[in-house]
């Protein structure tokens, strides 16, 4: 095993030995070893599949391990379930949120434990108030506790389930990747925020892919890699090369694989004048055959509705084109209409993009139905043929094709989704955030997947709310500032100042 582990359980609040967990045939923790403190952060990293959702899943009640021990404050500890996790003081914020669309925000907030008046009802003074209270003491960016939680973005939804957790006033809380729905202001509060939890004497377990909030918070770390524990550091003591080594078990020589020119001169996707509401104003752009087109600027300027836009689901003026011809896409079937369709890898992918009661194989061929259809017979046989192929050239970690969706890893969530997305034979491919949530090993399969894609003359728009990742991986950036886009970056211009200068600062002819 490399590295020390902490010993000194008299000081732990947390310590876990020789932890195990099966999923039938599947070993999602082997002798996994773990131990924190009160007063700090404590960052658990991990490739996707490493064994961390177990871990915390345990830890939150809302699995249980197999063998081995956890103790909290040096007594036997095993939940029933998440609400007996609760009681002991440990709350999670899962990255997949478990919040109810109908409801409002401080009803989510406070969901089944709401304050109650003589008679038993639910005393709505008393819960705004708590809400109010909450939500001053921690500075939480603007909510209304009143709006209603559809009406909300995916990162305002991310915040509202981070006051849930906050809510049950833990010991221990548990972050599982927090920030990766927020933008950058936001996710600075929650790293802020994250101190002062620490600050107050409480254990922050953090989990994130983004080494940069690792090095800005943690105090230590621990790293897990094929459901065991390889290492725990205190973690200034460690250098990044050394953490992702020992994350993956091999050198990653490099994340972001060589830029070689590929686009042609043919336009695969024109738009002109589209417009919808206030958050999409005259965009005028155009996407060449095997190129990599950014879409950057701070968050909320419009990017999420381009694509929603382009893909159908939502309503605009303007005109598109693609491969040359009038193209009117006023729903996602529209947009899925073979070679000369688009194709979506959509922000949320266990909301937007799974069904996760559903195997593999379903997610990858529902969609594509008709491609395994004969006479009006399914051939099962060319179905398999092609899930396997795509479950080897996308790597896919599955243990049959017939798994569900919703027990896979975060990374191979994102692969399934990819090969959907490729099953349907569109060659216009729109990426939002695809790399969100994903492990360092990942991220750089994505990256070279994308540019493989462009050479064999894909055209892709791809969105990311990690500015480096546009800097490296794409040809051009387009810089949205105010529903319309401010700038278009090429060659040298393509740096994290230039995007933030022109969606702060200048106004640029696109």
């Amino acid at each position: 095993m490399s590295g020390e582990l902490f010993e000194g359980a008299s000081m732990d609040l947390v310590t876990v030995k020789g932890l195990s967990k099966r999923y039938g045939g599947i070993v999602a923790l082997s002798d996994a070893t773990f131990s924190a403190r009160a007063g700090e952060v404590h960052a658990l990293l991990g490739e996707n599949g490493a064994g961390k959702s177990t871990f915390i899943q345990i830890l939150s009640g809302a699995v249980q391990h197999d063998g081995g021990s956890v103790l909290v404050d040096g007594h036997d500890y095993r939940p029933a379930n998440p609400d007996a996790a609760q009681a002991r003081g440990i709350a999670a914020v899962f990255q997949e949120l478990s919040l109810i669309p109908d409801l409002s925000v401080e009803q989510n907030i406070w969901f089944r434990h709401e304050p109650r008046t003589l008679l038993r009802t639910v005393n709505r003074a008393e819960m705004r108030r708590r809400t109010l209270a909450l939500l001053e003491r921690y500075n939480f960016p603007a909510l209304r506790p009143d709006q209603e939680l559809r009406r909300l973005t995916l990162a305002e939804r991310q915040i509202v389930e981070i006051a849930k957790g906050l809510a049950k006033d833990p010991r221990i809380l548990i972050l599982d990747e927090a920030t990766s729905a927020l933008p950058a202001r936001e996710a600075e509060w929650l790293l802020k925020l994250t101190r002062q939890l620490a600050a107050e004497g409480r254990l922050v377990v953090f989990i994130s892919h983004r080494m940069a909030e690792v090095r800005a918070i943690a105090d230590r770390l621990t790293i897990f890699r094929n459901g065991s524990t390889v290492a725990a550091h205190e973690a200034n003591a460690v250098s990044d090369n050394e953490i992702v080594t020992q994350m993956i078990g091999r050198h990653l020589d490099r994340l972001y694989p060589e830029r070689v020119a590929t686009a042609t001169d043919r336009v695969a996707l024109r738009v002109e004048g589209l417009s919808s509401g206030s958050r999409l104003s005259g965009v005028d752009f155009a996407l060449r055959e095997g190129e990599v087109l950014g879409v950057g600027g701070l968050q909320g300027h419009g990017q999420r509705e381009l694509f929603q836009v382009l893909f159908g689901a939502s309503r605009a003026s303007g005109a598109v084109e693609l491969w040359g011809k009038p193209a009117s896409i006023s729903n996602p079937r529209q947009a899925l209409t073979g070679r000369d369709g688009i194709a979506l890898v959509p922000e949320d992918r266990r909301g937007q993009g799974l069904l996760l009661t559903k195997s593999v194989r379903e997610n990858l061929t529902l969609s594509v139905i008709k491609r395994f259809t004969e006479n009006g017979l399914l051939s099962r046989q060319k179905e398999a043929a092609l899930v396997k192929e795509m479950v080897d050239f996308l790597r896919i970690k599955a243990g049959t094709p017939e798994q569900h969706a919703g027990t896979l890893s975060g990374g191979n969530q994102q692969k399934v989704i990819f090969g959907k997305m490729l099953l349907t034979q569109a060659r216009v491919l729109l990426l939002y955030d695809p790399t969100r949530g994903v492990d360092v090993g990942t991220k750089g399969e994505i990256f070279q997947l994308m540019r493989d894609l462009a050479a064999k003359g894909y055209a892709i728009l791809f969105h990311s709310s990690d500015m480096p990742e546009l800097v490296h991986v794409a040809d051009r950036v387009l810089v949205m500032r105010d529903g319309r886009i401010a700038a278009t970056l090429e060659g040298d211009r393509i740096s994290e100042a230039g995007i933030l200068r022109a969606a702060m600062l200048e106004r640029e002819a696109a």
